[in-house]
């Protein structure tokens, strides 16, 4: 390996120190924190700096014929970031700068590596508000985020990733540099080849630059949590708050099978014994509390067996922590599971739409029942957008059949109640076949006629989405 002519030309680009072959960090790039899904073992590692060096790094391996994958933090849900067998694995940690917070155009300007946590810190100081906020966004990066399309808690009202990138920059599989978008409030001149990019998934570029618009600050926030004796019931509760057009800022679902992990993992008084807890928020400052009372008609309406709200902002910010443990929490549940820590997750991601939410939950609780696997919901009920986490013992064959049984069987249950098979994960390797019968065979020829226009050797990201 150290003779090789791709590796000279990567370091004669790069320099030695950004071009990784050691074999532990080899493996440590294999994959995202997708369980079950293939991966491979790359050739190397190279972590650019710059727009640059990315371009040194794509014309060197379109040269020799190897595959790239870009990667951020690795913390996807779908093996999108995995890697296949020799592949070049372009990592954008070193890719950190917060180019540029413009206040009054309301953007920042980032390169693909920025944390999101980070982001959402440095223009709060600012007075500023990027709402984005994945459950890793400790962790996870812009980058990652824009390739993914990333949701989080705030969907509900805020929207997704996609609804915040004004513009990129993203080195193409021919190594030129493709810049899209705007930096204005208004720009609709030619094709939208911004949104072309978000949930592309690696597969047609590298993304180098990402400029995002931004918020102001919301209001106070206030949040309340309301205990059901049914997931369905929470599902109504749900589908009840949208027909009375309120617009919480948050809306979560944990059920029983999630609290009960979760208070296992870290014990903060939650209430297991609850079929599903609703968590909500109002940041409407002096309207929050009408506004969660309006929400508490309708959750008691819906048969909640309680409703209350945080008495101050730090039980409120450990009702939040507490939903944002929900995916280490079932990583435990599910080690301890199983003999030997043998337990895994297959983690689904549905989104229908809010009058089906509670057909769908019913819906999950007989697929587990009828596949014989634990599965438990936690999600953004909001907006429809639920993830059941499907345990299995990854030592038993027959496990791990059902498990994917009881995946597929969610999804086209998903599917015919008029949603889609990923909300905020992305495709990446989980989801191909099932993207392929959402968007039929029309919806295949589009997306395989852009990727052979931009991607002809088919180098980027292969194996991923279609």
């Amino acid at each position: 390996m150290a003779g090789s002519p791709l590796l000279d030309d990567l370091r004669a680009a790069l320099g030695d120190e950004a071009v990784l072959t050691d074999p532990d960090l080899l493996r440590l790039h294999r994959r995202d924190e997708a369980d079950l899904c293939a991966a491979g073992t790359p050739l190397v590692v190279v972590r650019p700096r710059d727009t640059a060096q990315v371009v040194a790094v794509v014309r060197a391996a379109a040269r020799h014929g190897v595959p790239v994958v870009p990667q951020g933090a690795r913390t996807g849900l779908a093996g999108a970031a995995n890697a296949v067998d020799g592949a070049v694995v372009v990592s954008t940690v070193a890719m950190t700068a917060i180019r540029e917070i413009d206040p009054v155009a309301r953007i920042a300007v980032v390169q693909p590596g920025v944390v999101n946590a980070t982001l959402a810190r440095a223009v709060r100081e600012q007075g500023l508000y990027y709402p984005p906020d994945p459950g890793s966004w400790e962790s996870s990066t812009i980058g990652g985020n824009v390739s993914t399309n990333a949701g989080g808690m705030c969907c509900v009202k805020y929207g997704v990733t996609t609804e915040y990138v004004l513009g990129l920059e993203v080195v193409l599989a021919s190594g030129e540099v493709l810049r899209t978008g705007r930096r204005t409030a208004k720009g609709v001149a030619g094709y939208d080849l911004t949104r072309l990019f978000v949930g592309a998934e690696g597969t047609l570029g590298v993304i180098t630059e990402v400029t995002v618009s931004l918020r102001p600050v919301p209001e106070e926030s206030l949040t309340m949590v309301a205990v059901f004796g049914s997931t369905a019931g929470a599902g109504t509760a749900v589908a009840g708050i949208a027909a009375r057009g309120l617009t919480p800022s948050l809306l979560e679902l944990l059920d029983r099978t999630h609290l009960r992990a979760i208070e296992a993992y870290r014990p903060m008084g939650l209430r297991t014994d609850a079929e599903a807890l609703l968590l909500a928020a109002a940041d409407t400052g002096p309207r929050a509390a009408a506004d969660l009372a309006r929400i508490a008609e309708v959750c008691t309406a819906a048969g909640a067996a309680e409703v209350y709200a945080a008495t101050d902002a730090v039980e409120a910010a450990a009702l939040l922590q507490a939903r944002r443990l929900a995916h280490p929490a079932m990583e435990k549940f599910a080690a301890d599971t199983y003999p030997d820590g043998n337990g895994g997750l297959i983690i689904d991601d549905v989104a229908v739409p809010r009058g089906a939410l509670a057909t769908l939950l019913d819906g999950v609780a007989r697929i587990a029942a009828e596949c014989g696997v634990p599965i438990g919901v936690v999600g953004h009920a909001g907006d429809g957008n639920l993830h059941p986490n499907i345990v299995v013992d990854r030592a038993d064959p027959a496990s791990l059949e059902r498990g994917r049984r009881a995946f597929d069987e969610i999804i086209r249950l998903g599917l015919e109640l008029g949603g889609t098979c990923t909300g905020e994960h992305g495709v990446g390797l989980l989801k191909r076949d099932w993207l392929a019968r959402e968007i039929g065979p029309v919806g295949v020829r589009v997306h395989q006629a852009i990727k052979a226009a931009l991607d002809p050797a088919g180098l980027f990201n292969p194996g991923k989405v279609l």
